[in-house]
């Protein structure tokens, strides 16, 4: 079985139309998407549209549940500029979008860890940046989750580790947005220094998977410049560069 592991597309419609058309090329039986699909600056309607459309199996991110908040606090600019972009079939298909979902027998989704939509999973925050988890990080964070594959997203950056059982836990990276930074739980950037779009293939069935990390080329430059039309600095420079903005 060969499945598509999509993430992080933060209404990032051209970067989605690359990684689709790349999909279609590699005869896969599954593609699914890990959540945080919309908020951003870029085209979240258009973008929720697609995926409606095309049916993938989908679950949601920590975005999501911040979208759909009853208190506008829990909303950053991103949110709440998605939000407003959506219609009512939109929302409502971000209503009906589970946390995780128990793809196959093997094959467990969530977007964070399988406990959390914000808990970082194969890399842990260190003031500035980010550094792999260990092994007793990830053991801990896979909460007891038995499956022979865990796919998440959340992180942005692609990573695929085996746990001490020897599980495949894997990262495909963000469709959407290469960098980023963040204050919780302390300040740090994540940063892949690509801009290209990221996605993963999962091939195999039982306790024995292979994975491959994918970077896809895509018009990154149009999509800095909707970012910048919206006033998105932050946004721009990552989407352009695969770094994330210095503030000084």
């Amino acid at each position: 079985m060969r499945i598509a592991l999509l993430s992080d597309i933060h209404g990032n419609l051209l970067a989605l139309e690359a990684v689709t058309e790349h999909i279609r090329r590699r005869g896969v039986d599954l593609v699914v998407n890990l959540g945080d699909s919309l908020s951003g600056p870029l085209h979240p309607r258009d973008t929720a549209q697609f995926l409606m459309a095309t049916g993938w199996p989908s679950i949601a991110g920590n975005h999501e549940r911040q979208m759909l908040s009853s208190d506008p606090r829990d909303r950053i600019p991103s949110d709440a500029f998605a939000l407003a972009e959506l219609g009512a079939s939109e929302l409502q298909w971000l209503r009906n979008l589970p946390k995780t979902l128990r793809l196959t027998e093997d094959v467990f989704l969530c977007h964070a860890t399988p406990d959390s939509d914000v808990e970082y999973f194969l890399d842990t925050p260190v003031p500035g940046g980010t550094r792999p988890a260990t092994q007793s990080e990830v053991e801990t964070r896979l909460h007891g989750e038995p499956s022979a594959v865990v796919a998440c997203g959340h992180t942005h950056l692609p990573r695929a580790v085996r746990s001490r059982g020897s599980q495949l836990i894997v990262n495909p990276g963000s469709v959407g947005l290469p960098a980023y930074d963040d204050i919780h739980p302390l300040p740090h950037i994540v940063e892949t220094g690509n801009p290209d779009a990221r996605y993963a293939i999962l091939e195999g069935s039982g306790s024995t998977w292979s994975v491959a990390l994918l970077a896809v080329p895509y018009d990154h430059l149009a999509m800095a410049r909707k970012a910048r039309q919206e006033g998105r600095e932050d946004w721009a420079v990552p989407l352009a560069t695969g770094y994330a903005e210095r503030r000084t």
